[in-house]
């Protein structure tokens, strides 16, 4: 199966679906490539090539990637990629 290009509605389904189904890592997101420590709620707005755009506690934060994303299936590997490379509270 092909990637999708990582269009306004690919984006739209990927907040869909991690919002819906995901809250704890976009919280996570906030948390540690936010630096917003204390963050209570966090939404995924958009995913863009560069960056994804969070609401974290009603204000707007920009997190970006390491490299542009080239489509849907980079997205989901870079944004898996970013939840493995957080620590884990037990690691601490």
């Amino acid at each position: 199966m092909a990637a999708d290009p990582l269009s306004p509605a690919v984006s739209d389904r990927i907040c869909k679906h991690m919002n819906d189904d995901h809250t704890s890592a976009v919280l996570a997101y906030a948390r540690h490539y936010g630096g917003i420590n204390e963050a209570k709620t966090a939404t995924m707005r958009k995913v863009g090539p560069e960056a994804m755009e969070l609401e974290v506690d009603g204000q707007p934060v920009l997190v970006p990637f390491d490299h542009v994303l080239s489509d849907s299936e980079d997205a989901h590997r870079t944004l898996v990629a970013m939840l493995r490379a957080m620590p884990r509270p037990d690691d601490a």
